[in-house]
């Protein structure tokens, strides 16, 4: 049993590990469905090369959903103004909108459509094969270094964005190159553990960092942390309560961010009664 579950845990803590640091960005700049967005678009690109014939999740549908992904990236690098008069989450939920619309239209078309759908929202990780850990493992790590080496950048314009436009940077430039690596991201995490675990590595661990902490390193320490926890116990509740794994792990998530919220309510009453 546990050889089996070897896979699958590897891949939540390689999920952690990426998801927790964009998540962070995304908190920042204020795009909190950002990830949900550029997903749904990458999941219609995957659901038309499943109809065009091509493998669901295969090596062409997988390109066909990336290059949909990088549409939606463009789309959101162009439309984040410094004076904005509509705010950049209304873009991000509309692109949301229409993608999954299309999706769902799409789908209806394609043989074992209804099933397509299911595994777009919750995903199969209980049965990703070391290949696939391994493949995915190493796309994030050189996302991870592109990050690190422009870090400042990012930082900056997610951080303190007013700074960036000072100091004359490119401000739509490097949205866009953030957005493009968060698409291939994206794309890879969705065909593994669907939107909405996806949803959840991004934005949970993130929001309980922020409630702890300003720090940015001890943001991420603290969302890794939360993410490993919450992978642990999901897996272990799927298995032991026979549910599917997904949707465990998404639970798993949503009572951490709840026992997080008490904890800093209780911290925040103790600040006030000293």
């Amino acid at each position: 049993m546990l050889e089996f579950l070897l896979p699958p845990f590897a891949a939540c803590l390689i999920l952690t590990g990426i998801h927790a640091y964009l998540g962070i960005h995304v908190i920042e700049r204020k795009v909190i469905f950002v990830d949900l967005s550029l997903a749904q678009v990458a999941a219609l690109g995957t659901a038309i090369g499943a109809v065009l014939g091509f493998d669901y999740g295969g090596t062409v549908s997988y390109l066909l959903g990336l290059s949909f992904t990088i549409v939606g990236a463009t789309i959101f690098a162009l439309t984040r103004v410094k004076d904005e008069r509509v705010p950049q989450e209304a873009i991000i939920g509309i692109v949301y909108a229409v993608s999954a619309a299309g999706f769902i239209l799409v789908m209806d078309q394609a043989p074992e459509g209804t099933e397509h759908i299911k595994g777009m929202l919750v995903g199969s990780i209980l049965f990703v094969d070391w290949d696939k850990v391994i493949l995915t493992g190493l796309l994030y790590s050189l996302i991870g270094a592109f990050h690190y080496i422009f870090r400042s950048k990012f930082m900056t314009i997610s951080l303190n964005p007013q700074k960036a436009y000072d100091e004359g940077l490119p401000v739509r430039f490097w949205d866009f190159c953030f957005y493009v690596s968060f698409g291939f991201v994206v794309t890879s995490s969705v065909l593994i553990a669907g939107v909405l675990l996806v949803f959840s590595y991004l934005v949970v661990p993130s929001v309980c960092a922020v409630l702890f902490s300003d720090n940015f390193k001890t943001r991420l320490l603290i969302g890794w942390s939360l993410g490993v926890l919450a992978s642990l116990f999901g897996i272990i509740a799927s298995v032991g309560l026979d549910v599917p794994t997904g949707a465990a792990i998404v639970c798993t998530f949503g009572v951490f961010l709840l026992l997080s919220g008490i904890v800093r309510s209780l911290m925040n009453r103790k600040s006030s009664a000293a």
